[in-house]
């Protein structure tokens, strides 16, 4: 899984999310930062408003929350959402040795243990 620091720098370089069913996310409270949710229609929905998409938890009472605004969560892409942001831009996925390495159209090459990881080094990249 992506890193959150990864994630959260993403975020910040200006990775959209437009959210769908099966999307993971964290949200940035302190309290819940380490906690790991997926979109999924009967348990956690994403709604719409004028004022921005707020995810609202249906019938998860163990975590007494009623709903959370996009803006206090930060999405987890996973390798299939990576690469497809990456788009053209990516070549290649390959294993090195213990790592993997993600090459990109510039010759780029972004490496990384975890490879949800090195595609987020390669997109993080070609962002900045």
């Amino acid at each position: 899984m992506i890193s959150l620091t990864l994630a959260l720098a993403l975020r910040d370089a200006g990775l959209a999310w437009v959210p769908s069913p099966g999307d993971r996310f964290a949200v940035t409270r302190t309290e819940m930062i380490d906690d790991v949710f997926y979109l999924a229609d009967m348990v956690i929905e994403a709604r719409p408003l004028e004022t921005g998409t707020l995810f609202a938890f249906n019938g998860t009472t163990e975590w007494a929350l009623d709903s959370v605004p996009q803006s206090a969560t930060v999405w987890l892409p996973d390798e299939n959402q990576l690469r497809t942001a990456l788009d053209d831009t990516f070549v290649s996925l390959r294993r090195e040795d213990r790592e993997f390495v993600v090459e990109l159209a510039d010759g780029s090459t972004h490496r990384d243990s975890d490879a949800e990881n090195a595609y987020a080094a390669a997109l993080l990249a070609t962002l900045a």
